[in-house]
């Protein structure tokens, strides 16, 4: 007993030592990869245990090769142990980052649903309110005069006509995230799309006092589907009228290169935060106050979103953008911001 006594005493000193400058090690390395830190593991753990096997070989008095075959088979035993480990850990380490960027993306998109159900609810909440005043007075003969009445029934309709764009934008947001959107692609016209667009946003921009300039040609044929590029191009126009400022300008430029088309609605909006411009397409993401919204609008300035999107217009437009195989994205100019659209030429699908 105590000769098994003694070996343990002569095995555990190198073993401990070794064990001592791994945790060293290990704690140097604390902001490394989980990769790292699991060779790290297994590399300490078999150098211990070769060098307590030497340390016992060497006192137990063998032979030149009798320790030479000790050793040469617990490095072989290392090096198996080793390799196999640094294998598998490498798979250990890849699902362990995959579940922990699962976890993150799962509460990101929770709260995001949140947000969604927050920022709809204050937007059907406010419409819905006015509309049961106006109902009310309507019915209660609050108000009788011809004039007051065809205002209260000329609001009436506004207010439907808003919550009727939010559920609107609701249904095809939810066909986007279902991937259940079916586009039918063709060659379509920029130039007709963005004429078309222009003209709808034309009243909203005359009355924030805000210009509205589109060359007359140059505009390239996309392979699109026009009713989903229509809005596309009528959410951006939209968005960047509403930020500008009284007597400001969005312009609506487009072009081709080798490979797609590419099409540019610029804005004086003043810009939008550094920190912003990565999450103006997330759902119901609409900032801090960053961009002057025109007064006809209402409600209060919010960077990337009409303040009656309910947060969605941009969001949409990158779904339908990359739903079409192309790609949006944004970026502050002097004294703006560009959101740009690139699709593929008719041909290159």
């Amino acid at each position: 007993m105590g000769d098994l006594a003694l070996i343990f005493a002569f095995a555990l000193g190198p073993a401990l030592c070794v064990g001592a400058a791994g945790a060293l090690t290990l704690r140097l390395l604390r902001e490394r990869s989980v990769t790292v830190h699991i060779v790290t593991l297994l590399v300490v753990t078999v150098t211990a245990m070769v060098a307590a096997v030497a340390m016992v070989a060497d006192q137990m008095f063998l032979s030149p090769h009798d320790r030479n075959v000790v050793l040469i088979t617990v490095a072989a035993a290392a090096l198996v142990s080793l390799t196999v480990g640094w294998l598998f850990g490498r798979r250990l380490a890849a699902a362990a980052v995959w579940a922990d960027q699962a976890r993150q993306r799962e509460r990101q998109i929770e709260q995001g649903r949140r947000d969604l159900v927050a920022w709809v609810s204050h937007d059907l909440r406010t419409p819905l309110a006015g509309l049961r005043a106006m109902a009310e007075a309507l019915e209660d003969r609050v108000v009788n005069d011809p004039a007051s009445v065809s205002e209260y029934h000329r609001r009436i309709r506004v207010e439907t006509d808003r919550m009727t764009r939010l559920v609107d934008d609701l249904f095809e947001l939810s066909r986007i995230n279902a991937g259940a959107l079916r586009l039918t692609l063709s060659a379509v016209p920029l130039g007709d799309v963005v004429s078309d667009a222009v003209a709808s946003a034309a009243p909203l921009a005359a009355a924030c006092r805000v210009r509205l300039l589109a060359p007359d040609s140059g505009w390239p044929t996309v392979l699109a589907s026009e009713p989903e590029l229509a809005r596309v191009v009528g959410n951006l126009l939209l968005n960047a009228v509403r930020y500008t400022p009284s007597e400001g300008t969005v312009r609506v430029e487009a072009g081709a290169d080798t490979d797609c088309a590419w099409l540019a609605v610029a804005d004086t909006c003043g810009g939008i935060p550094e920190e912003d411009l990565p999450r103006v397409f997330e759902v119901a993401f609409r900032g801090e106050r960053a961009r002057t919204p025109c007064p006809s609008t209402g409600g209060p300035a919010s960077a990337g979103e009409p303040t009656s999107s309910g947060g969605l217009g941009l969001a949409i437009v990158r779904g339908l953008v990359e739903a079409h195989g192309g790609r949006v994205q944004v970026r502050n100019t002097t004294g703006g911001c560009r959101f740009e659209v690139r699709l593929p030429l008719p041909g290159t699908a």
